[in-house]
Parts: structure tokens; sequence; C-alpha cells
């Protein structure tokens, strides 16, 4: 097979990449580059140690005291008392988003023994929710997680944004019912609990103005989020035209009103198709959602 070579991998033969990448069984593969990288760690002085943790901002800690974010996430998982609350391991199996999403797999931080560490926990929610379907396919599986992410992409250049952050997210899981029952009622129930969670933490010192939820349909599905967008109460509901293919034909956005006067989405989430694709069963529909906890307590903590 032929690769697109650059100068990443310029300094191999194609034999080797091709081993490395495809020829080779996956245990010897991680077992190499356990050896590759403890040669290269034998060779780090405390100096390089320092030098790194300075300037790299995968290393660096959050900009959020710990206390802060410890009392926020008591404070979501409250809101979510109608989900099971699961603390995630910090690494996946590796392609957990570049398999079932259009995700690319170099916005992934990689690591080793077949492992990627968790840049979006919906996706491991998903594989949970999986697990337990392929138990038990009647069944309703509800969770919830609040996680330390990190992703290997661009940071905007804007405050609050860094290559690791805290989210909060929903998963809810089942088999599809008549008239799309199911995907209805979860997306109305996971819009109810962030809205919630925001009406807790406004107790906490936090303010979020101007509240507006954001329904997205594509036309094949236009009914279905006019009947979302329906059911919403005390807050603002704006229909639109969703484009974007990482849905599954519905996508919600909550925002509210920054101190700067910029209306911030916080909370982005909406029906998705990996169900179908981890457990080859395509009556079951997956529902996840995310807030942005730690940009929340940036911008939104008085």
């Amino acid at each position: 097979m032929t690769h697109n070579r650059s100068w990443t991998t310029a300094g191999i033969s194609n034999a080797a990449y091709t081993a490395l990448s495809e020829g080779l069984p996956a245990s010897e593969v991680w077992s190499l580059l356990l050896d590759v990288l403890a040669r290269r760690a034998d060779q780090r002085t405390p100096a390089d140690l320092l030098k790194q943790w300075e300037r790299d901002g995968f290393t660096r800690p959050a900009y959020i005291d710990q206390r802060t974010l410890v009392e926020l996430d008591r404070q979501l998982l409250a809101a979510a008392e109608g989900f099971e609350a699961l603390e995630l391991s910090p690494l996946v199996p590796l392609g957990t988003c570049s398999v079932v999403g259009p995700t690319s797999q170099n916005k992934i931080v990689s690591a080793l023994r077949g492992t990627e560490v968790v840049a979006d926990p919906t996706n491991v929610l998903a594989l949970e929710c999986g697990r337990r379907l392929r138990l038990d396919a009647s069944q309703i599986v509800r969770l919830a997680t609040c996680h330390r992410c990190v992703r290997a992409q661009e940071v905007p250049n804007r405050p609050g944004f860094a290559p690791h952050f805290r989210l909060f997210c929903l998963a809810t899981a089942g088999r599809e019912r008549k008239d799309h029952a199911f995907v209805i009622e979860a997306l109305v129930e996971q819009i109810h609990t962030h809205l919630a969670a925001f009406d807790r933490l406004e107790q906490q010192r936090y303010v979020f103005p101007q509240r507006r939820v954001q329904m997205l349909a594509t036309p094949a599905r236009a009914a279905l989020g006019d009947r979302i967008a329906g059911a919403i109460r005390d807050v603002p509901v704006v229909r639109d035209l969703l484009e974007h293919t990482y849905y599954d034909g519905l996508r919600f956005m909550i925002s509210a009103r920054s101190s700067g006067g910029e209306d911030i989405p916080l909370v982005d989430g909406g029906v998705f198709d990996w169900l179908g694709k981890v457990t080859s069963n395509r009556r079951l529909v997956l529902v996840a959602s995310g807030m942005g906890s730690q940009l929340a307590a940036y911008l939104f903590r008085s």
C-alpha cells in the first residue's frame, strides 16, 4: 500500500513504516514503542523536565483553582440526579473518537498499549452504553461524568481556552420507540438537566444571563426539532438548520451572555449513530451532550 510520506516518517524506510503501521501485530508495536520511549526518557535530564513543564500547554496546571472545580463538579452531578455518575479512566481504546465519528486521530493524544487520552467523554460514555445494551437491549442507560480532557488541536487564542479542560457530559441510550419518542424524551431531559445545572450554579456565585437554546435539525428531522423546541419551557428557543454531519439529524446548543457581552455556547449535544456502529444494532440510539464546565467557571463565576 502506498502512503503519503512526510518529514515525520522520512527517517525510516517504506518497509519499516509499513511494518509499524500495518504489518506487525499490535502487541509487538506497543512493545517496540515502549522500548523506544524508555530510551528517550533515559536521555532526559531534570532540567529538560522543567523546561517542558514551563512551555508545554499539555502539562501546565489548569488555570482554575481546584477547589472551585471540585465544587463545580458536585453541583453539576447533583443537577443530573437521574443519571448514574461514572468516574472515567484517563485512557480509552485507541480510535475511540476517530473510528465512530469524523474526528482526525491527529487531534487526539495517542498513548501506548493500544490506548489514547480521553478527548471527549461522550465517546467514552457511548462505549459503556454499548457494553450495557449488548447485555440487555431493553434497558435505558443514563450516564453522567465530569472529566478532564486533552485535545491535540489548535487552541483558540481567547481567554478560557486551553489544551486540557474539564467537561460535564450526559449520555442517554436505548432502543428507539414509536414516533421517535425515545430521542425526543432524551433530548428534552438533557436540555432541562443542563438548565437545572445553571440554576444550581447561580446559587453559588455564578451568573448565566440571557440563556438561549438553539435547536438544529436536518430537513428530514425538522418536525422532530419542532416537537423538541415546543417542549422547552422558561427559556427562548431558536430553530435552525443542521448541516454538520457529526450529528445524526438533531443537535442542540445552550448559550449565555458573558460579562464581555458575548453569547457563549456552553452546552452542545444531540443524537449520534455511534451505538449502531459499536453494537451492530441500528435500533439502538444515543443522545449525548457536554458542558464546558471549566469555561463556565472562568467566564460566568462572579
